[in-house]
C-alpha cells in the first residue's frame, strides 16, 4: 500500500480523485451551477458548465487547463501561459472575508472593479462568525444556518468562476486549531488539552471532523495543526500547542493531518519555523530573535514540521514573523525553499503570517522599502501574502517590481504554479462549488463528532494530585461549595480560533447536573481571575483590597457547613492566548488567597485548574489533597469534568509539558540536556510536575522488558516490549511511555528522548503486553558534519509512567559495519 505522502504526489501528477468514495461525495452535475439550492440568489444559468467540463475562460472551447482528463502540469502550462501579469499577482495575495476586509457579503457589482475582479489566491474567513479579539466584528446573515452558509461560499465562488476573464477559483481558508473556526462547529479542547490525551487515533478523529466540516460549510484550507513547540511556559500561545516535546507533538500533528487532508482539505500548518521562543517567552509585537542553536533547530523545532509534511503529506504551510539568526523567515531561501521543498519534498502552497511580509521592512529592518520585502519574501518561496488589510496593497507592489525588473516574472511564474497546483489538488478547476449544501446539516456536529468531543474532554483532564484517594468523590454528598472565578464563567474558554456561539457547560453546572436537586451545591465566586492592577501585580501584588477581602470571606462563610469545596481556579484566554504572555506562572489576582482561605475552613478541598500554561502551585501542591488540571476544555467541559470527579470516568490525561515550581527556573522543560537542569545549590531543584504526569484511580504494575535484538547493526529496527497490570480495583487506561537515551556520542544528545508512547485500558486484574518499534530515524542524532545520522553504541531504554517515573530500564548496543562498538564503560551511567 502506498505511503500517504506517495498518494499525495500521485494525485498532484495526475490531477484526478485517486479515491473513488471521495470522488463520489463531491460529485456536482456542473450543469445545474445556477440552481438556486446552491446558491442564495438566483440568476439565469450561465452558458459555460458543460457535462464533465467548466468553460473557466468563456471562449467556447474545451482548453487543456479546462480538461479534467489531462495531466495537471499541462493544465498548469496551459493556464499560466493565459494569464497576464495583473491576474498571476492576484494569485499571491489573500482576500480577508467578510467583514474584516471585503465588507460585502456577497459580491456586488463593485467587485468586478475591485483588485479581486483578476482572481485571488485565497480567502480567509470568508463569513465564518468570528467576531474577533475584541468581538466587535459584524455577524454574517448567512454563517448559520449551516445551509446558507455553504450557499454563500458557492455565491462567492461563482464571481471567480463567472465573472473573471480566465474563471481561477479561489481557496477558501479558515482556522481549525479547536475544531472549525465557525459559529456552531463542534468544539474541542486547546491544543495543549487534546496533547494530553495522549491519543493518537482521537487527535485523528479531531483532524477528520474538523476536515468534513470546513467541506461542508465551504472551506477548502484549514490553518491547523500548530506545531510549535512551547519550550517557555510564560508565552501567550502555550495554549494552542501540543507541548513541550518533539515527538509527542510530530505524532499527534501527522494524526491531524491526515485527519484534515481525507476530506480533500488542505492542512496548513502554523508556524514554520522556530516561532515559539521569543526573547524572554514575550509574544505580542515582539516575536523575533529566537535563541536556539541550530543543532537545537534540527532537532527540536523543526522535527514535527518535517513529519508532518514527509510522513503526513501536509499541503499548506503558514510562514513565521520571526527571525532566525538575524535573517527573517519570511525572507529565508533557507527556510522556504531549500529545508521545505528540496530537502522535505513540500509539494503545496506557502501563506504568510499576517504582517510578516511588512515585517521584512518594518521590524526586522533587512529590505529599506516594502517593495523590497516583497520581493525578498517571494524570491524566498512565499506563495501569498496574508494580511488584515487589502489585497492590492500588495498586489500592486508585485507589479510595479515586474514593472521595473525587480521582480523576474520566472519567480511569479513559480509561486503561482505552486499554488494553482493545489487548486487543482482541491478539484476546484472542476468541481467548484459546495454540490450539496443542504448535506451540511447531517455533518456539522454529527452525533460522532459530539462524541468525539465529549471525549477529547474526559481524556484531556489531569490528575495531578490525589493524596489518601481524596477522589472520585461520593455522590451522597449533602452540600457541596463549588468556587472560584472559572467555577461558572463559560466566557473563559471562549477563543478567537475555535467555534464561538456555543452554550458551554461550566463545572458549577455540571456537577449540578451530576448530582442532581437533591444535594445542595452552592457558587460564590469569590475573587475575580485577576485584579485591577494585572499585569503589574504579576510582579508586585498590593495589598488586598476590601472588596476583595469580602469576596473571599463569602466563600469561607459558604464553605462553613459543607461537605467539600471545589475550587475552581487559573486562567481565562483573556490572559492565556496569542500576544498575551506573562512573566509569572503563579496564581494570577488573588486566587492563591481565596484558596488558602478555603483551605482553612478545614472542609477538604479538590483544586480544579483551568488554564492555558503551566502554573506553579506550589502552595496547593503542598497542602490540597487533590489537583486535577481542566485546561482550557471544549463545550461539554462542565459533564466530562463532574464524570471525573464523582468516579464516572477514571482519569487517564498526562501532561504535555512540565510544570516548573517558578518563572524563575525557565527555561525548565523536557527534554533536557545533561545536567542543563540539575541541582544548583542557590535554586531549588527539580519541576512541580513531570512531562508525561498523571495520576489514576487505580494501579499499573510493569513487568516483563524484552528488548529484540540486544545487539545489531545501526540500520537495525529494535522491538521493546512489557507487560502491564491493572493492580487496582477499578478500571483504567495508562500511557506507558517508552524512553531512550543514547548513552555516548560525537555530540550531546538528551538525557530522555520520548520515543513511543500507547494508551491501554485494564480491567482489574488484566494484563496486556504493550510492543514499540524503535526504527533508526528513532535513534538518530544531528552529526558534527550537520547529517543525520545512527551511530553505533549502547542504548537505554526507559519505560514508565511519565518522564520521572520509570518502571523498567534496559540496554541493546548498535554495531558499526564491521560488526563492532565503540568503547564504553560497563556499568550505564547514573541518571
Amino acid at each position: 500500500m502506498s505511503s500517504y505522502p506517495d498518494m499525495v504526489s500521485c494525485v498532484v501528477r495526475r490531477g484526478v480523485f485517486a479515491l473513488a468514495a471521495f470522488s463520489c461525495a463531491l460529485a456536482l452535475e456542473v450543469n445545474a451551477a445556477a440552481d438556486s439550492q446552491e446558491f442564495l440568489t438566483a440568476r439565469p444559468a450561465a452558458k459555460i458548465y458543460h457535462e464533465g467540463w467548466i468553460d473557466l475562460n468563456k471562449n467556447g472551447v474545451k482548453d487543456t487547463y479546462e480538461d479534467p482528463s489531462l495531466d495537471v502540469e499541462k493544465r498548469l502550462d496551459d493556464l499560466l501561459a493565459r494569464m497576464t501579469p495583473e491576474e498571476k499577482t492576484a494569485q499571491m495575495v489573500t482576500l480577508y472575508g467578510f467583514p474584516r476586509v471585503v465588507k460585502d457579503e456577497l459580491p456586488t457589482a463593485e467587485w468586478k472593479n475591485a483588485f479581486w475582479k483578476d482572481g485571488i489566491g485565497n480567502i480567509d474567513e470568508h463569513g465564518n462568525g468570528n467576531v474577533g479579539f475584541e468581538g466587535k466584528l459584524e455577524m454574517p446573515k448567512n454563517a448559520f444556518p449551516w445551509t446558507n452558509h455553504g450557499r454563500l461560499i458557492n455565491e462567492v465562488q461563482r464571481f471567480f468562476i463567472e465573472d473573471t476573464r480566465l474563471g481561477v477559483p479561489a481557496d477558501f481558508s479558515n482556522e481549525g486549531i479547536r475544531g472549525l473556526l465557525h459559529v456552531k462547529a463542534t468544539s474541542f479542547p486547546a491544543q495543549i488539552a487534546v496533547a494530553s490525551t495522549w491519543n493518537k487515533d482521537l487527535v485523528r478523529k479531531i483532524g477528520q471532523i474538523t476536515g468534513r466540516e470546513a467541506r461542508a460549510l465551504g472551506y477548502t484550507n484549514v490553518y491547523s495543526p500548530i506545531l510549535d513547540l512551547a519550550r517557555d511556559p510564560r508565552w501567550g500561545r502555550t495554549v494552542e500547542t501540543y507541548g513541550e516535546d518533539p515527538f509527542l507533538i510530530s505524532t499527534l500533528g501527522v494524526e491531524q493531518v491526515k485527519g484534515i487532508q481525507e476530506s480533500r482539505v488542505i492542512s496548513t500548518l502554523k508556524h514554520f519555523a522556530v516561532y515559539s521562543i521569543p526573547k524572554g517567552g514575550r509574544d505580542g509585537h515582539a516575536r523575533t530573535d529566537p535563541q536556539a542553536t541550530w543543532r537545537e533547530v534540527q532537532t527540536m523545532f523543526l522535527e514535527p514540521f518535517r513529519r508532518a509534511v514527509k510522513e503526513g503529506g501536509a499541503l499548506g504551510v503558514m510562514a513565521s514573523y520571526n527571525d532566525y539568526d538575524g535573517v527573517p523567515v519570511e525572507a529565508s531561501s533557507l527556510f522556504l525553499t531549500e529545508i521545505l521543498r528540496k530537502e522535505w519534498g513540500f509539494k503545496g502552497y506557502i501563506v504568510s503570517d499576517s504582517d510578516a511580509v511588512e515585517y521584512i521592512h518594518t521590524k526586522h529592518r533587512v529590505a529599506p522599502t516594502p517593495l523590497e520585502a516583497a520581493v525578498m519574501a517571494h524570491e524566498a518561496g512565499l506563495n501569498v501574502r496574508t494580511n488584515f488589510t487589502r489585497p492590492e496593497k500588495h498586489g500592486e507592489l508585485l507589479r510595479e517590481a515586474l514593472k521595473t525588473g525587480r521582480l523576474k516574472m520566472e519567480v511569479v511564474d513559480a509561486r503561482v504554479r505552486e499554488l494553482l497546483r493545489m487548486k487543482f489538488w482541491l478539484g476546484l478547476f472542476d468541481q467548484p462549488y459546495v454540490a450539496d449544501p443542504a448535506a451540511v446539516e447531517k455533518i456539522v456536529r454529527a452525533p460522532d463528532a459530539m462524541v468525539a468531543s465529549a471525549r477529547a474532554a474526559r481524556e484531556s483532564i489531569v490528575l495531578m494530585k490525589n493524596e489518601n484517594a481524596a477522589l472520585p468523590l461520593t455522590k451522597t454528598l449533602k452540600r457541596v461549595l463549588v468556587a472560584g472565578p472559572l467555577a461558572d464563567n463559560a466566557r473563559a474558554w471562549w477563543s478567537r480560533y475555535g467555534p464561538q456561539q456555543l452554550e458551554f457547560v461550566t463545572p458549577l453546572a455540571g456537577i449540578r447536573k451530576k448530582l442532581g436537586a437533591s444535594v445542595d451545591v452552592r457558587f460564590v465566586e469569590g475573587c475575580s481571575i485577576v485584579d485591577k492592577n494585572f499585569p503589574e501585580s504579576d510582579v508586585f501584588k498590593e495589598a488586598t483590597p476590601p472588596e476583595v477581602r469580602a469576596g473571599i470571606e463569602a466563600a469561607v462563610a459558604a464553605a462553613k457547613d459543607v461537605d467539600v469545596i471545589i475550587a475552581v481556579l487559573g486562567e481565562n484566554e483573556g490572559i492565556s492566548q496569542e500576544s498575551h504572555s506573562r512573566v509569572s506562572l503563579n496564581l494570577p489576582g488573588h486566587q492563591e488567597e481565596l484558596l488558602r482561605a478555603l483551605h482553612a475552613t478545614g472542609k477538604p478541598v479538590v483544586l480544579v485548574l483551568s488554564n492555558g500554561r503551566p502554573l506553579s502551585v506550589n502552595w496547593a501542591a503542598k497542602h490540597v489533597p487533590a489537583i486535577v488540571e481542566l485546561w482550557f476544555p471544549g463545550e461539554a467541559a462542565g459533564d466530562a469534568l463532574a464524570d471525573i470527579l464523582f468516579g464516572d470516568e477514571n482519569p487517564s490525561g498526562k501532561l504535555s509539558i512540565t510544570f516548573p515550581k517558578s518563572a524563575g527556573q525557565l527555561p525548565f522543560n523536557f527534554p533536557a540536556k545533561p545536567a542543563s537542569q540539575a541541582k544548583d545549590l542557590g535554586m531549588v531543584e527539580g519541576p512541580l510536575f513531570a512531562f508525561g504526569h498523571g495520576l489514576s484511580y487505580t494501579q499499573f504494575n510493569y513487568g516483563a522488558l524484552k528488548i529484540s535484538p540486544e545487539r545489531a547493526g545501526t540500520d537495525a529496527t529494535i522491538t521493546v516490549s512489557a507487560d502491564i497490570t491493572n493492580t487496582g480495583k477499578h478500571a483504567g487506561t495508562e500511557v506507558v511511555q517508552l524512553y531512550v537515551r543514547d548513552d555516548y556520542s560525537s555530540v550531546t544528545t538528551y538525557d530522555q528522548s520520548l520515543r513511543g508512547f500507547e494508551r491501554l485500558a485494564l480491567a482489574p486484574g488484566e494484563t496486556k503486553t504493550v510492543t514499540f518499534t524503535l526504527k533508526p530515524e528513532h535513534l538518530a542524532l544531528y552529526d558534527r558534519a550537520n547529517q543525520w545520522t545512527v551511530e553505533p553504541g549502547r542504548f537505554t531504554v526507559m519505560i514508565g509512567a511519565s518522564s520521572a517515573d520509570i518502571r523498567l530500564k534496559g540496554n541493546f548496543t548498535l554495531t558499526a559495519s564491521d560488526g563492532t562498538a565503540p568503547k564504553e564503560d560497563p556499568v550505564p551511567v547514573k541518571w
